[in-house]
């Protein structure tokens, strides 16, 4: 048993380092260390900050080993220093960046082989080894947001998603109410904000077979969906008005047709894709306008986890087994969501489809601790953020790799945020009348 959680630790180091190399060497130095928007940091502070929380936790706290550069720790704290500021700061150069990521992982390697995996949390299954994969991988989403705002020709490629259609699906699931379980205590990954497992009871409602696709959302713009406060949250529809707001982000319309940037690509926005960056007050609006309303948080997992032929929670839509390519688009594996109807065999007991993958969903939850929570290892990575301010995002996209993305995985993030892979999928209450929706 410990030498496979070595052997899985290894993997998800291993390819998250993979995907990072991919990231930072297929364009030149002025372009990673470039500050392509003021929402982002440059690329070559990712790839230091990777190997800088890396050396902090495997090296000194599991290891118990010197620092290798605690000079650079305040350079690479993500709390001390805005995204905007960072190009300001003393970055090391991009070769010196992957020069210390290496040498970091080479010493982590060596300790993963020599550590028991097992008498302190941060060992047990092997946690601080995931934890810091999932990190990784995490941060190489976000340098993949940075190449999708950055301008200039394509940089990345990647085949072209499954073929996959709705027709003949219905358009709409009930999720019968009652008990489920929410949250994990058993997840050996699994961070603090998804702990414990625990009782909720949901009323019954009805959820969207597949995500809002590109198609339905330009029905919502043509409509006046943009011009009408109607739809709209008092916040956001300041939000829209002061940014002179009109479609989702990377849209523009030209010669009569819609079009889209994506990775340096300017192509039709595809009618049957699953609509991509929209902000929650996007999301929210068109749910209103459509007569239906975005899922809760909790409703989205029961949807995706509830079996309701043995009443368990399971860990992924499909079942208890890790993803694979024919259940999820994830990992980067092609670079957009695929059409909506695909992934059959990814499909939840109750036949919703894309509940993992392609586009992250947003809910109408805030973000908020589950009862018993306890920040674990450190404070900042769930607890200074759950109030109000921050909406919850469910499922993954096509961005983020398996090793962050399971049932139970909760980010968050502003209801203004637009450039995240971000989609969503509506709801209505058992009890409302279709003819009403």
């Amino acid at each position: 048993m410990t030498e496979d959680l070595r052997l899985r630790a290894l993997d998800a180091l291993t390819a998250a380092r993979a995907r990072t190399a991919t990231l930072t060497s297929c364009v030149d130095d002025h372009e990673l260390t470039a500050q392509h928007s003021p929402l982002m940091s440059p690329l070559v502070w990712d790839l230091a900050h990777i190997g800088n929380q890396e050396e902090q936790w495997l090296l000194r706290t599991v290891a118990g080993r010197e620092a290798l550069r605690p000079e650079i720790d305040s350079v690479y704290d993500a709390f001390e220093h805005p995204r905007a500021l960072r190009p300001t700061l003393p970055l090391l150069a991009p070769a010196e960046a992957r020069a210390y990521a290496s040498d970091v992982r080479g010493r982590v390697l060596d300790v993963l082989e020599s550590t028991p995996l097992e008498g302190r949390p941060l060992l047990d299954a092997a946690f601080a080894f995931g934890m810091i994969a999932q990190h990784e991988q995490q941060h190489d989403e976000t340098m993949l947001i940075t190449h999708q705002l950055r301008k200039g020709p394509a940089a990345l490629t990647a085949p072209e998603p499954p073929v996959g259609s709705a027709q003949g699906l219905p358009a709409e699931v009930l999720v019968p109410g009652g008990p489920f379980t929410m949250g994990t205590s058993t997840e050996p990954w699994a961070l603090d904000n998804e702990r414990p497992a625990h009782q909720r009871v949901v009323p019954g409602f009805f959820i969207d077979t597949v995500p809002v696709t590109c198609g339905a959302y330009q029905a919502f713009i043509e409509d006046g969906g943009y011009t009408d406060p109607r739809w709209w949250t008092a916040e956001g529809w300041e939000q829209i008005r002061r940014h002179d707001i009109a479609a989702p982000l990377f849209w523009r319309r030209e010669g009569g047709q819609w079009l889209r940037r994506r990775f340096g690509v300017t192509e039709p926005v595809p009618a049957d894709e699953p609509v991509l960056h929209v902000s929650w007050y996007e999301a929210d609006a068109y749910a209103r306008w459509a007569g239906r309303r975005l899922p809760t948080e909790e409703e989205w997992e029961k949807a995706a986890r509830h079996d309701p032929d043995s009443g368990r929670s399971r860990r992924f839509p499909w079942g208890d087994e890790d993803p694979k390519p024919s259940y999820a688009n994830l990992g980067q594996r092609h670079l957009r969501p695929a059409p909506v109807g695909s992934y059959p065999e990814g499909e939840s007991p109750l036949g919703i489809r894309q509940l993992i993958g392609d586009v992250w969903e947003w809910t109408a939850s805030d973000f908020l601790p589950y009862p018993g929570f306890a920040a674990f290892p450190y404070r900042e990575y769930s607890e200074v953020f759950f109030g109000s301010a921050h909406k919850v995002l469910r499922g993954g996209s096509f961005a983020v790799d398996q090793v962050a993305c399971r049932g139970t995985f909760r980010n968050w993030d502003l209801p203004v945020r637009r450039q995240i892979f971000s989609g969503f999928r509506t709801a209505r209450d058992a009890h409302v009348r279709e003819e009403s929706a």
